[in-house]
């Protein structure tokens, strides 16, 4: 959400030509991520997300839009991709894809309450279902491949002791993805990247709602169970050490659970997973912040977080996926 491509309000008001969503008011880039070019768009019929799409390409990006559009129209709190005059769903502005999605109510919160944690899972666990309907298919493109491919790239930044963390970590999930196991983990569209900050709420912090769910461009196909690995690792810590809160994650846990089971694999595998989901943050945010694009308002994130929580992962005695469900 940083800006890599500046938009002049000229710009937005030729790109609002193509659309029937009446005229400009209002501009803000957003300062906050660091993948692709988002402003708020405000105009006189309401209130926009307009995104230009730095890496992803025009071949990729259906499987994002589309996605969102399905989940929108299953009535899930999820951006609406809104159509152009041609009834198309994707443009192009200075040669770079884009759209214009729906603008969702609420704010995302740092100081997360079991009933936030609630609240997120229910959400996910209906993404997960509302998924199963959902025809077009892409791979996790931040998955084990690509894992493979980047850490060689981030090696000369890391000592000796991280160098020794992403080489076992990144052979453990080599050694996992061949387990017969593992093939039968339950999978289909996933979020891929629901942190805190990627969820609105609205109401007050000890009664809150659902404001809905943004940023689906880390989205793919992948094992549900990563996806909620990925999701409690922000969620349900103290920031400060990486360890559980258990309270949180507990409530996290049964929400999820209470709308789509958990399978006797994914128990099996739940410590593995945990760590996967820990190494691929890590390894993202080595490549970020070591190898960063140029952007107005670049904000990298600090990849000790995350090596923290892998190093954690990889020696705490983990309860097993179904004790918190005692």
């Amino acid at each position: 959400m940083a800006v890599f491509t500046p938009v002049s309000k000229a710009d937005a008001q030729e790109l609002l030509l193509r659309y029937n969503l009446g005229e400009l008011v209002g501009l803000e880039g957003i300062s906050a991520g660091i993948e692709n070019t988002n402003y708020f768009l405000d105009t006189t019929q309401g209130h926009y997300v307009l995104t230009l799409f730095e890496v992803l390409t025009l071949e990729q990006l259906p499987f994002y839009i589309e996605l969102m559009h399905h989940l929108a129209n299953e009535g899930l709190p999820v951006p609406s991709p809104q159509r152009l005059n041609n009834q198309q769903l994707i443009t192009t502005l200075h040669n770079k894809p884009c759209v214009i999605v729906s603008r969702l109510q609420g704010r995302s919160v740092e100081s997360v309450q079991p009933n936030h944690c609630v609240l997120s899972a229910q959400v996910l666990a209906s993404i997960h279902l509302s998924g199963l309907n959902y025809k077009q298919y892409q791979p996790n493109l931040r998955g084990l491949d690509w894992w493979k491919r980047t850490i060689p790239q981030v090696h000369s930044f890391l000592d000796t002791k991280q160098s020794q963390l992403i080489e076992q970590s990144l052979e453990e999930q080599i050694k996992t993805s061949q387990l017969p196991a593992y093939q039968q983990l339950p999978s289909g569209p996933s979020h891929c990247d629901l942190f805190r900050d990627n969820v609105l709420f609205s109401g007050t912090n000890s009664h809150p709602t659902m404001g809905g769910v943004i940023d689906f461009y880390f989205a793919g196909c992948d094992h549900w169970l990563f996806d909620v690995a990925v999701t409690v690792n922000d969620w349900c810590i103290d920031h400060s050490n990486g360890e559980f809160d258990q309270s949180l994650l507990r409530a996290w846990v049964q929400a999820y659970h209470a709308k789509r089971p958990f399978t006797d694999t994914e128990n099996q595998l739940w410590p593995v997973m945990l760590r996967a989901a820990a190494l691929r943050f890590w390894v993202s945010r080595l490549y970020d912040y070591h190898l960063p694009r140029e952007a107005e308002t670049l904000i990298p994130h600090d990849p000790g977080h995350f090596e923290m929580i892998l190093d954690l992962r990889s020696t705490e005695n983990q309860p097993s996926l179904f004790s918190y469900l005692e």
